[in-house]
């Protein structure tokens, strides 16, 4: 196989599931950025920017969720390896010209394994929290656009997702 041929590495020879093993890897500091958005009808994002939603601070809520989803990601994901995170940062902006919210989440440690799984993990669950403390307002929303933008450390090094 070429060197530049890309393999996936959840699967031994035989084609069989398992955990990579990533003990002879070098410790380096590595980050993951990941983003997504949830659109939602003008009133619904005005309960949210008001922070009028019966159930409380939807997005103080969300966050604390995506933060505790990064830390249980290995949990959730069967073949992702327990990584002791850094750091773990989350934000969102109230997009009213879109009536939606987008979340940041970025994930940091300092490992043999990345950390994209924990940010892009941690983002879904900040926008599903975000779902399940306003469907009762609306049911209608909807989750789009999550995905990594940009990674770094480790062997593959750093990426950046391209327009």
């Amino acid at each position: 196989m070429a060197s530049s041929e890309k393999t996936l590495s959840h699967f031994d020879d035989q084609g069989q599931a398992h955990m990579v093993d990533v003990g002879a890897k070098e410790f380096t500091r590595r980050a993951a950025l990941a983003k997504g958005s949830i659109l939602m009808k003008p009133q619904t994002l005005e309960v949210i920017r008001g922070g009028t939603a019966g159930k409380g601070d939807v997005l103080g809520i969300a966050r604390v969720a995506a933060i505790q989803a990064a830390k249980k990601t290995s949990d959730l994901i069967p073949l992702c390896h327990p990584v002791s995170l850094t750091a773990v940062e989350v934000s969102f902006e109230i997009d009213a010209g879109h009536t939606c919210v987008h979340c940041s989440v970025r994930a940091e440690s300092v490992g043999q394994t990345g950390v994209e799984m924990e940010a892009l993990t941690a983002c879904q669950v900040a926008l599903l929290t975000i779902y399940d403390m306003c469907k009762g307002i609306e049911r209608g929303m909807t989750i789009s656009n999550v995905g990594l933008m940009e990674k770094s450390g480790g062997k593959s090094g750093s990426w950046r997702r391209t327009p």
